[in-house]
C-alpha cells in the first residue's frame, strides 16, 4: 500500500510550481481582508511614491477595489498560469513578474501624470500572458501566435474605444487601460531579454 502511494503522489516539484500564483493569491486576499487601511498604505499612488513611499510601485499591483475585482484578476491569473504556467521556469517568471510590475508604474509615473492612484493585477496579467505565449513559441508551440493576435487586438479595442463592455461593472470601478498596455510591452521586452540573454534557456513543454 505504502509503495502504491508512494507511486500515485504528486511529487514536490509539481506543488512548487504552484506557488508563485498561490503567493500572489494569498498576498492580495490579505490586502483585502486587511481593509481600507493596508489599501490606502499599499496601492499605487503618484504623490505618495514622490515623497519617498516607494513600495507602492510594487505594492499597488495586489490592492484591488471590490471582491469581485479580486476574483476578476485571480482567475485571470489561474487562465494564465494553465495556459502558460510550465513555459518559464518559476526564476523567470520572477523575472517577468517585477519587470510588468516596475514596467506598468513606471509608465504610469511618466505617461499618466494625470492619474492619482490605481489598483489591481490586470496590468501585470497582461505582461505575464504576453510572456507565457511568447515562451510557448520558444518552446516550438504555435498556436500561441493566435493567443498574442487576440490580445493585440484587446490592447488596440482598449487604446481606441476604452474598456470592453462590462469589465467596469465587474471591477467596481474604472479600468486604467494604459497599465494593460505598458503591462503588455513590460511583458514582451522580459522575455525577449530573457531569450537574448539566455539563447537557449529552460523554455519547457509541459509534461
Amino acid at each position: 500500500m505504502s509503495a502504491e502511494r508512494q507511486e500515485t503522489a504528486p511529487p514536490l516539484s509539481a506543488w512548487f510550481g504552484y506557488l508563485i500564483p498561490a503567493s500572489i493569491a494569498v498576498i492580495a486576499v490579505a490586502i483585502m481582508v486587511g481593509g481600507l487601511f493596508p489599501m490606502l498604505s499599499l496601492r499605487y499612488e503618484r504623490n505618495g511614491i514622490l515623497a519617498g513611499e516607494v513600495w507602492r510601485i510594487l505594492t499597488g499591483h495586489f490592492v484591488h477595489l471590490t471582491w469581485s475585482h479580486l476574483l476578476l484578476n485571480l482567475g485571470g491569473l489561474a487562465l494564465i498560469w494553465m495556459l502558460f504556467g510550465a513555459r518559464l521556469s518559476q526564476a523567470h517568471w520572477g523575472i517577468v513578474i517585477a519587470a510588468c510590475a516596475l514596467g506598468v508604474s513606471a509608465g504610469l509615473m511618466l505617461l499618466n501624470a494625470d492619474l492619482h492612484w490605481y489598483v489591481g493585477l490586470s496590468g501585470l496579467l497582461h505582461g505575464m500572458f504576453v510572456a507565457g505565449a511568447l515562451g510557448g513559441l520558444f518552446s516550438g508551440y504555435r498556436a500561441e501566435w493566435l493567443l498574442l493576435g487576440l490580445v493585440t487586438v484587446k490592447l488596440a479595442w482598449e487604446q481606441a474605444v476604452g474598456a470592453l463592455p462590462g469589465t467596469e461593472a465587474l471591477a467596481g470601478g474604472g479600468v486604467i487601460v494604459d497599465a494593460h498596455l505598458y503591462g503588455a510591452i513590460s511583458g514582451l521586452v522580459a522575455a525577449l531579454l530573457i531569450r537574448a540573454i539566455r539563447p537557449h534557456p529552460d523554455w519547457r513543454r509541459p509534461v
